[in-house]
């Protein structure tokens, strides 16, 4: 591997692999946000707005981030 990074010329993989992982952690925090959204909206009859709905995906995806970030970069 160590190789095929010394060759350069290779950014287009490294975004490629970029997109993955956001890929992932959207679709990630898309699921985690509906389990919230059943929960909220199951106590008192309560609406999940909009505006709850996608900061609540971009919260979930910061700490996909952040646990992403300490998973590969270790501590």
């Amino acid at each position: 591997m160590l190789t095929l990074l010394e060759v350069g010329g290779l950014e287009g993989l490294v975004a490629v692999i970029i997109l993955m992982i956001l890929a992932v952690a959207f679709v990630v925090s898309l699921v985690i946000t509906v389990f919230v959204k059943l929960i909220y909206e199951s106590k008192d009859g309560k609406k999940f707005s909009r505006k709850q709905f996608w900061l609540t995906v971009l919260i979930s995806m910061l700490i996909c981030g952040l646990i992403s970030g300490v998973v590969c970069g270790g501590m």
